[in-house]
């Protein structure tokens, strides 16, 4: 005690005010503070500091500038719904901060100059010595000068729910709550430096970006680029031939409005958001939309054992009696759990004891209990006998019972316990304990005026276990075999830790490691290790998020489970953090997403619908660009080779629609591939080498098909009005090809594609036959011979597909 006092420059009767409020000056205030929250309307303004979200702006006034109205009010619409996400996600990182402030105590009592006051927290400064009692929250982080009987609740901070017992010089953290009995600590830390605060500081850290976010905006920026570049180029090319200036520069506005992929965000916003609601369906609730795709390219996922993996609910499930008729007895006796409507309130091995013990028929007086501590690691109590005799009851750690143990009761008869029968006892508690069973003893004797727990009378043994969740071992082999690696994070006993993780089918080939262990690594040689690390046991919650970051520096797409205060800073740096439903606040405010019924099978359903989510993002990505890149190449080569151009302005901007409209929409919500959860994941870009290429050959092939048809139509003394009806109306038949060829290969299928290609083929025949729409779109009617050449045309995009998916690997 000498020490802490010295430390910390204090004494037992406290700091005198002069010392109070010279380290007040020096330390400052006991509160958690929080950045300068950012005005809400700059928070809002601020999404509009975006290179695409510029360029969309820009294609809207384009469009509207030609009269394009609704084509306008989609862009503007997509760029809102984007602007809308983004000011959502982080106006929610502020509100993490809040709840982390809502944590901190209001009022301490505390001893100064001899006397003890009760005052504002804040004013708690280093040094000071704090009382506390039973109810109180710890309002600092403290460590302990005196104490008696003194168990808190530190599972705000740490996500364990026991009671811990705390001795002289232990740590007290801020927030956490005194269950009983009463100490005196010194605080040791304030305000940003306790384990909240610094919980604070990275909760406060910018959000990264997904890798989605990060994948889309260098897809959207390259191709609204390569778009500019090409309608520059276009606009010089029409004005050297003699075009009109203000017919080129239209028409390369309306190439602009095509080309640009402003329909992306759009239908990014859907598809994700469509998601989210299936994830809820499976009480799955995303807060961050982005992730929704994230948990899709999910690489590893970081478990707790406890109520994600395992039921939470400890269960008797092996015994070993010499005497079961006062086992039972004991069991219930000794015991101060309750269950209520089914729910047992207090310990929960307690509960678990009482249950497995409730047709015990017996009920004797309590007179008085020595209660469990740390040190003696055994609970007793003392009862009345209807006799007038008392008789003690005892159970707890089955290695220290069996030292206090003088005989045994074999079914009544009452033996000193010999060595033979010792060896047998202690065979059972290790068979027992490798099979990750909590082991308890049980003894008794009849009371000799003293209530000192010695020669006692050994009566058996309970083993308890919190078993797996009945579909957690198939959702673990659906990660297997999805590719995906699950590593155990508990801070429970290593042996129990590997017992389970084996049954699930975590732990086969891999390493095991303790927290204590994982201190002891430098960050080079552990990073060597991380990946062969399948269980992490007696782990603290603060070093998660040492496993988080090397995980992730290791290229790792990492998912981590977390309810604790603590959790936060892990589950804000995962790429996907997953808060527990009864979780705190601050963590759920951290996580990406929370799970309702804390089930580990649950996150493997969200990996399968982020996947799928995965997949439709590039369904569309796929038609949208090759599309764009066929509009492309069309306008440039009919350019290049001195030819008419093949489409007017209010012709692209009909394209521009049928790209980004039904066909392209309901992309987004094609149902899962059959192989969707046999493969590995995939982490790269979205458009692959593979995939490029695949879509300048589609690109290719629609544009020599629409030029040569258009160059021939006009070889045979077609019209230019006519010839541009069939160019025009073969590009829209290639594109509903194109969204045809993009379909998914699922048990599922969905028809709302077909009805979308249906309702797109309608419209087009009434563009074309329609005398109104005609003089709108320039359009003339067209033969059934000529539907018959662009339905031969346009089925090239189809058989193209088929022999790339055979030629390209």
């Amino acid at each position: 005690m000498k020490e802490i006092f010295s430390k910390y420059n204090t004494s037992k009767e406290g700091l005198s005010n002069k010392e109070v409020l010279k380290r007040q000056k020096e330390y400052g205030s006991n509160k958690i503070e929080e950045k300068k929250a950012t005005p809400l309307h700059i928070l809002f303004l601020s999404q509009f500091v975006d290179i695409l979200i510029g360029l969309l702006l820009v294609a809207a006034v384009a469009a509207y500038a030609i009269g394009d109205v609704i084509d306008a009010g989609v862009i503007i619409l997509a760029v809102l719904l984007n602007v809308i996400m983004g000011f959502i996600q982080e106006y929610r990182s502020q509100k993490a901060v809040e709840s982390l402030k809502e944590l901190v105590v209001k009022t301490a009592i505390v001893k100064r100059d001899n006397e003890i006051l009760e005052i504002n927290s804040e004013d708690l400064t280093i040094g000071d010595i704090v009382i506390l009692e039973e109810g109180n929250k710890v309002p600092a982080d403290l460590i302990l000068i005196d104490v008696n009987e003194l168990t808190c609740d530190e599972s705000n901070l740490t996500g364990e729910a026991d009671a811990i017992q705390k001795e002289v010089t232990d740590e007290l953290y801020m927030d956490s709550n005194i269950l009983s009995g009463n100490g005196i600590g010194v605080v040791k830390s304030i305000g940003m430096n306790t384990q909240i605060g610094e919980i604070a500081k990275i909760v406060q850290e910018d959000d990264e970006d997904t890798p989605l976010k990060a994948k889309v905006g260098k897809l959207g920026k390259t191709l609204s680029l390569i778009a500019i570049i090409v309608c520059i180029a276009i606009f010089i090319l029409e004005l050297i031939k003699g075009i009109p200036i203000v017919e080129t520069f239209m028409t390369a506005v309306s190439l602009a409005v095509a080309a640009i992929p402003e329909g992306l965000p759009a239908v990014l916003t859907l598809t994700l958001a469509l998601g989210m609601n299936e994830m809820a369906k499976s009480e799955a609730i995303v807060r961050k939309l982005l992730s929704v795709e994230t948990l899709g390219s999910c690489t590893i996922i970081c478990s707790d054992k406890t109520g994600t993996l395992t039921e939470n609910k400890m269960t008797v499930v092996e015994s070993y009696y010499t005497n079961e008729e006062k086992t039972l007895m004991i069991g219930k006796l000794c015991n101060n759990a309750v269950i209520s409507n089914g729910e047992v309130i207090g310990d929960q091995t307690d509960g678990a004891i009482l249950k497995f013990t409730d047709d015990a028929d017996i009920d004797l007086e309590r007179i008085d209990e020595i209660p469990l501590d740390s040190n003696r690691k055994m609970m007793t109590t003392i009862h009345s006998l209807n006799d007038k005799s008392n008789i003690i009851l005892t159970k707890g750690a089955p290695e220290i019972i069996l030292s206090k143990c003088k005989y045994i009761d074999f079914n009544g008869s009452i033996k000193i316990i010999d060595a033979s029968s010792k060896e047998n006892i202690f065979k059972k508690i290790d068979e027992m304990s490798h099979n990750a069973l909590r082991v308890i003893g049980f003894a008794y004797k009849t009371q000799d005026n003293t209530h000192d727990e010695t020669d006692l009378i050994f009566t058996g043994l309970l083993g308890l276990r919190d078993p797996p969740k009945k579909d957690a071992k198939q959702a673990v082999k659906d990660c297997i075999n999805a590719g995906i690696k699950v590593k155990m994070i508990t801070g429970d006993y290593e042996k129990t830790a590997c017992a389970i993780a084996s049954e699930l089918g975590i732990l086969t080939d891999g390493r095991v490691i303790t927290g204590s262990e994982l201190e002891k690594l430098t960050k080079e040689e552990y990073l060597e290790i991380a990946d062969d690390i399948q269980v992490y046991a007696r782990v603290k919650p603060s070093q998660k998020m040492r496993i988080v970051e090397a995980l992730k520096q290791k290229n790792n797409v990492v998912a981590m489970t977390g309810d604790g205060v603590n959790d936060a800073p892990a589950l804000k740096k995962a790429s996907i953090g997953v808060a527990m439903g009864d979780g705190t606040d601050v963590a759920k405010e951290s996580a990406d997403m929370i799970l309702q019924n804390n089930d580990f099978a649950t996150i493997v359903k969200a990996i399968r619908e982020g996947r799928k989510i995965y997949d439709n993002i590039k369904r569309f990505v796929k038609f949208q660009v090759s599309t764009n890149v066929g509009a492309i190449l069309t306008i440039v080569g009919t350019s290049l080779l001195s030819l008419p151009l093949p489409f007017n302005p209010v012709q692209l901007l009909w394209l521009n629609i049928v790209m980004d409209g039904p066909p392209a929409q309901t992309l987004g919500i094609e149902g899962a591939e059959k192989d969707l959860m046999q493969r590995l994941p995939e982490t790269g870009d979205i458009l692959t080498r593979k995939t490029l290429l695949e879509i300048l050959i589609s690109g290719l092939v629609m544009a020599i098909g629409t030029i040569a048809v258009f160059s021939y139509q006009l070889s045979i003394n077609s019209n230019e009005s006519k010839a541009m009806t069939v160019a025009f109306t073969l590009f829209v038949m290639y594109q509903l090809f194109n969204a045809y060829n993009r379909k998914a290969n699922s048990d599922k299928p969905s028809t709302y594609l077909y009805l979308a290609i249906t309702i797109s083929f309608v419209l087009q025949v009434l563009i074309i036959y329609i005398p109104q729409l005609q003089i709108i779109f320039r359009t003339t009617s067209i033969s059934l011979i000529d539907w018959m050449v662009i339905i031969i045309v346009a089925f090239t995009i189809i058989l193209s597909e088929k022999i790339m998916n055979r030629v390209i690997k």
